[in-house]
């Protein structure tokens, strides 16, 4: 959250009466917008959240779409989600507040932590990556939409550790076949890492497999060709001569299949 928005939740925080829950807490309670906020907050930092998003989800209901309490009690509602560990109803309110409010200094904030809650549920690479490419999607857009947004460095690596888990996730697809020696849909799988995650570490793990696969199936020029690509681009790699042998022997004049 920037800087700009936190003296404003602090004067509301401390201004606020105190609340009791000896009674429970009851939404009736509050009739105005001042102290149904300054209750969910309250609630919040009590860790109460299902207190806490009743509250803030009512306020997003009804507050005036000009008051300046709503975006706040977006992201609130967002985190209580969050901390409760529902990631995706906690992703769906950040989505909500970034696109209802997208120049409230609050909005690069939500999109970032939307694309976090997107990548908790994409708990394996291996697993299905729905929730993944949502995450990857959030943080492009975040990048494509805030430029100068003091979260870009965050999000280049967010988006560098989905990609790494999108080139394990074809790369391990790529792995069952060549351990079952079914070549074919193994350099598939292994051509998409190079192609769509160049500069992930699967990339390179994957351009060494295709080398052993064209070898398994005695394609010498596309062995030569990846073994050149190899040479070129990763020269200190001590795996690569054990592959493909001394450098010079991996010149081709045929161009390989990459």
């Amino acid at each position: 959250m920037h800087q700009s928005r936190w003296p404003v939740l602090r004067l509301i925080v401390l201004g606020a009466f105190s609340i009791s829950c000896a009674s429970g807490f009851k939404l009736t309670r509050y009739t105005t917008g001042e102290s149904l906020y300054a209750a969910a907050v309250d609630q919040y930092q009590k860790r109460k959240w299902d207190n806490a998003i009743q509250a803030f989800e009512k306020l997003t209901l009804e507050l005036p779409a000009r008051d300046t309490l709503l975006p706040t009690a977006h992201y609130f509602l967002a985190r209580a989600y969050a901390q409760r560990g529902d990631h995706l109803l906690a992703a769906q309110a950040y989505n909500r507040l970034a696109e209802s409010f997208a120049t409230d200094t609050l909005a690069d904030d939500a999109m970032f932590e939307a694309g976090l809650e997107y990548e908790k549920l994409w708990r394996k690479p291996v697993l299905d990556a729905q929730y993944g490419g949502e995450a990857l999607s959030v943080f492009q857009t975040l990048l494509a939409l805030y430029p100068d947004s003091p979260l870009t460095e965050k999000t280049v690596k967010e988006i560098a550790h989905m990609q790494e888990w999108f080139a394990t996730k074809d790369f391990e697809t790529a792995m069952y076949y060549f351990r079952r020696k079914a070549y074919d849909p193994a350099l598939i799988y292994f051509r998409d890492v190079v192609r769509l995650y160049p500069e992930t570490d699967r990339a390179r793990e994957s351009y060494l497999r295709m080398a052993e696969a064209y070898d398994a199936i005695r394609w010498k020029e596309d062995k030569a060709e990846v073994c050149k690509t190899l040479y070129e681009r990763y020269p200190q790699d001590r795996q690569v001569p054990i592959v493909c042998g001394p450098p010079g022997k991996t010149d081709s004049t045929s161009a390989g299949q990459l």
